[in-house]
């Protein structure tokens, strides 16, 4: 077996004769605490291909892929890279032998500039200190060849996630690598966005680069990919040319089951109107923005990355308070100048970014999902009372269908999917008169998206008020009432269920 070290050489001289796959995983195995991720597994990358892996959250997708990136190390199995054994011990030996992954969850420094993360451990040095104008020349380059721009000199938080998404893409591509690892690079990005980064890959192909593309999202997969394999609970199912596949074969083999509707929207009550906005601002971000929303409703906030559909939706909660305009809830007025307001008016928030506003990694499942109710529920005579929140947990986590072994797991073990599940249940444990949910099924697969939405429909027929903002159109459609759309901080328009449809929310979005 080589070393990093040594495969660099070999890397550089390129396969070995008879080499039939840049990349092979063979019979790869790994358990956490109570839960086999990955049960013998095994997976063939051909030179110059896309990759698409499919499979529902808790399949076992990214963690095949941490094991390949170094992230991990498997209980037992083989991989080779161009037909040599490897053992990658570190995200360090994989970068080295020619591997590099753009995780699903973005780990970029938010206080370094652009230049100082792509080239951390890289960086040019001039008489022994960093080069930074030479550093800010090498990003420029790389982002003129494909075709970004963003300033080096920039410090990665003044950026929007969108915009983050692509900069990792970036770094990622900067390490020349032969094998590329991407867990879900379009989750934040607009459609242009998408289009670039397709280019992008269609060039790294065109080089003969091997690139692992997970997503969930169908019309990528048919868009992009060269070959599909499908996992399910940790298992190997199949592998097939994309070209041979249809999109319910693909679901079907992933879940096991047919699922026959995505959207089930329900038939509920749409009840007097609960909160009203009017002239809502933000100064510098949104301005005269106002609607109702009404019990029973689920209206649907639309607009492309960018057009101040969170801000308006941390707003109403009070994570960034009004500079100007009017909240009513149930036709009083209200000022909601912080989180614990909105709370207390009865509202939640889900945030887009489970990882950075919503889960805390190091806690448990159950700590997680408390955290929202844990200081006024369930405290008697100044003492918590451990076993009641414990149970109602234990019920959300059921209700959720949250793949864990208990509440006591930490979250940052489980997938994507299930830790937004338990920040849904956290949420639901508030009892919430308001719901409003950002980005809520984005990193979901198509499973546990037809629950969600089948939750959703079902909160909806209960009489909670449901804002939902969601950057895949198809969802928007099928799941509103109503369509509010907004542009550039503007709202532009709101369309009833029955006139929306995906060119007029396009044409208020493009205003």
């Amino acid at each position: 077996m080589l070393s990093p070290q040594t495969f660099k050489l070999v890397r550089e001289s390129g396969a070995i004769p008879g080499a039939d796959y840049l990349l092979e995983v063979d019979n790869v195995r790994k358990e956490f605490p109570g839960v086999v991720a990955l049960d013998d597994v095994s997976l063939r990358i051909r030179r110059g291909s896309v990759h698409a892996l499919m499979g529902e959250n808790g399949a076992g997708k990214s963690t095949l892929m941490k094991i390949i990136a170094g992230v991990y190390q498997p209980d037992a199995g083989t991989l080779r890279l161009k037909g040599n054994d490897i053992r990658i011990a570190s995200p360090l030996d994989a970068l080295e032998a020619g591997i590099a992954m753009i995780h699903q969850e973005l780990n970029l420094m938010p206080f370094m500039t652009v230049a100082e993360n792509i080239w951390i451990r890289r960086e040019p040095l001039r008489y022994g200190f960093v080069d930074h104008r030479e550093m800010n020349r090498r990003t420029r380059a790389l982002f003129d060849r494909i075709g970004i721009d963003v300033d080096p000199a920039s410090e990665v938080r003044d950026h929007s996630v969108a915009t983050r998404q692509m900069i990792e893409i970036a770094k990622a591509v900067s390490y020349e690598s032969d094998v590329l690892i991407m867990d879900e690079p379009t989750s934040a990005l607009t459609d242009r966005e998408v289009d670039h980064l397709f280019r992008i890959i269609g060039d790294l192909r065109a080089q003969g680069k091997g690139i692992v593309y997970i997503t969930h999202k169908m019309n990528e997969l048919f868009t992009i990919a060269d070959d599909v394999s499908i996992f399910r609970d940790g298992r190997y199912i199949a592998t097939h040319p994309a070209k041979d596949l249809n999109r319910d074969q693909v679901i079907q083999m992933m879940v096991g089951r047919e699922i026959t509707q995505m959207f089930p929207k329900e038939p509920a009550v749409i009840g007097e109107v609960i909160l009203s906005v009017r002239d809502l601002a933000l100064e510098g971000v949104f301005s005269g923005v106002s609607f109702d929303l009404r019990r029973g409703e689920i209206l649907g906030l639309a607009g492309l990355v960018g057009s101040g559909r969170t801000n308006v939706a941390e707003t109403i909660f009070g994570v960034t308070p009004a500079t100007g305009g009017e909240i009513r809830l149930d036709g009083k007025p209200v000022t909601i100048g912080s989180p614990r307001d909105g709370m207390r008016a009865g509202m939640a928030l889900l945030t887009e970014d489970r990882k950075d506003t919503g889960c805390f990694l190091m806690l448990s499942v159950g700590e997680n999902m408390e955290m929202a109710v844990l200081t006024h529920r369930y405290v008697k005579a100044g003492f918590v009372d451990q076993g009641a929140v414990d149970t109602e947990c234990g019920k959300m986590k059921d209700a959720m269908r949250v793949k864990t072994p208990n509440l006591a797991e930490r979250i940052e073990n489980l997938s994507g999917g299930n830790q937004q599940k338990v920040l849904i249940g956290r949420w639901l444990l508030t009892n919430p008169k308001i719901l409003i949910l950002d980005e809520p099924t984005r990193g979901i697969d198509v499973g546990a998206k037809a629950e969600i939405h089948r939750l959703i429909s079902r909160l909806a027929g209960q009489g909670v008020a449901v804002i939902m903002i969601s950057s895949e159109l198809p969802e928007v459609l099928g799941m509103s009432d109503r369509v509010a759309v907004m542009h550039q901080g503007r709202l532009t328009g709101i369309l009833d269920r029955t006139e929306a449809d995906q060119v007029s929310v396009m044409r208020l979005a493009a205003a």
